[in-house]
């Protein structure tokens, strides 16, 4: 029996779509085997070797089913099963264990958790089980995209009160009722993946799954396979049927998060399943059809990118019809006060312990930092003082040594209003190669530029071409 057979009767005995299923044991072998039976069962799994790994994926990612192991070292399966209902995750939790007792499963239960099941178990009833926590995990969600837009975006976290902030939820409310393409663009870390989850969330396509791909973490070798999926003996290595990410996604949407990483030759086969929702795995003739929403992400300049062969154009129109701009955080720093209690709020939790508040002058120099990181940035940094700062309160001379990019801002007071940019430029190529006693090559990487293009630029400028010391010709 083939493996879509298989799966297609697993579907039809369990009455459920595939879910994506947070695997959570700190036992190599027993957390691989409950993997691969889920797979075959054509689940989209992820695995965590502790509690505290699985908090962070929770964090990162929306999960239908975590199947979590009672004991394991540091962090027991219970306290992660009460860290879900804490935060009230639509995930449902099945508890793994060889040490149950009827109290060990009635607190489990009590927080949350759908079912536990027993060591050892038979494949089937992991199956049954799964199968079951995922349909309730879906009327779960289906009953959330129900409520006020306003209600849903808070449970993906989309945190701020700033102008921008309230344009952006309100073109996210504007293309969440329809089942167009988005393109959602903005700085790394300001949080797109999170815009494409808010629309999955207010769409109609809510109780379908969400799917998201990683292109940069995919060579185009696998991300053909990723995508579409293979089948057996199509490439060294494919010793058995997969099933991609566009299949997984059917009824729901799939994310391409940082889509300028595709290499061009997929971008063909990509433009073509927009346009006709239609395409074969990898060593199959046999064409697929899918009901998929595609929302994607880009931190690049596309216009650049077409222009310089990089990207497809027709791709970009394809994916380009509803576009949205997610702002920078420099461009909304009314906003983080509010992120900061926010990332406070769930460094707590997560310590279970008090966490340390900042000072007027901490406050005043993170909202004078420019956050080139944006809020990704803002989020680690608030993770660090939480975990290693061990006074309640945090000065702004104790933070300095964690923002590594904080410098004093330049003088321009001598500057003449009216200096043209090739002036600047030769002004600051100039000032940099001082401050580097002349080294070409500190001062190359100080500027962001190449040595050879320094050199040029000295030579433009009347140096010697060898010279390396500090000195002008002549």
């Amino acid at each position: 029996m083939t493996r879509d057979k298989r799966t297609e009767l697993n579907y039809r005995k369990y009455d459920t779509q595939p879910g994506t299923v947070l695997v959570v044991d700190d036992h190599t072998p027993s957390r691989q085997a409950i993997a691969d039976i889920l797979r075959q069962a054509g689940h989209h799994v992820e695995m965590c070797s502790s509690a505290a790994e699985a908090m962070s994926a929770l964090n990162r990612a929306d999960y239908d089913v975590v199947v979590t192991d009672l004991n394991m070292p540091g962090m027991s399966g219970l306290d992660l099963v009460r860290y879900v209902e804490k935060q009230q995750l639509r995930t449902r939790p099945i508890m793994v264990t060889a040490y149950a007792t009827v109290s060990s499963a009635v607190e489990a239960i009590r927080h949350g958790a759908f079912d536990y099941i027993e060591k050892p178990f038979d494949a089937n009833q992991l199956e049954r089980l799964v199968a079951e926590a995922v349909r309730h995990s879906r009327l779960r969600l289906a009953g959330q995209a129900n409520r006020t837009g306003d209600h849903t975006i808070k449970a993906v976290n989309l945190v701020g009160s700033s102008s921008l902030m309230t344009e952006l939820r309100q073109r996210i409310a504007q293309v969440a009722g329809t089942s167009e393409t988005v393109l959602i663009y903005g700085e790394s870390g300001t949080g797109k993946e999170l815009v494409a989850r808010a629309i999955h969330v207010q769409s109609s396509r809510a109780a379908g799954p969400f799917v998201s791909v990683n292109c940069p973490a995919l060579s185009a070798h696998l991300m053909e396979s990723e995508l579409f999926g293979h089948e057996k003996g199509a490439f060294t290595g494919a010793d058995c049927d997969r099933v991609g990410r566009f299949e997984m996604a059917n009824g729901g949407s799939l994310l391409l998060d940082e889509v300028t990483e595709i290499e061009p030759p997929l971008q063909a086969k990509l433009l073509r399943v927009l346009q006709e929702k239609a395409f074969e795995r990898v060593g199959s003739s046999r064409t697929l059809h899918v009901d998929v929403r595609v929302l994607a992400t880009t931190n690049r300049d596309l216009e650049k990118e077409i222009a310089e062969g990089r990207f497809r154009q027709d791709l970009y129109y394809r994916l380009a019809v509803l576009p949205i701009w997610v702002p920078p955080l420099r461009q909304r720093k009314e906003d983080i006060p509010e992120l900061i209690t926010h990332f406070q709020q769930q460094c707590a939790q997560r310590l279970a312990r008090p966490v340390p508040e900042l000072d007027d002058s901490a406050l005043a120099l993170l909202m004078e930092y420019d956050w080139p990181g944006n809020v990704r940035e803002l989020e680690n940094l608030i993770t660090r003082i939480c975990v290693l700062t061990t006074e309640t309160t945090v000065r702004a001379d104790q933070l300095r040594k964690w923002l590594p990019n904080v410098t004093a801002r330049p003088k321009f007071e001598n500057i003449p209003v009216g200096m043209s940019i090739q002036e600047m430029e030769r002004y600051l190529i100039e000032a940099t190669l001082e401050r580097f006693g002349g080294h070409r090559e500190k001062t190359a990487k100080a500027l962001g530029i190449g040595v050879r293009t320094l050199t040029e630029k000295l030579r433009q400028y009347g140096y010697a071409p060898r010279e390396k010391r500090f000195s002008r010709a002549g």
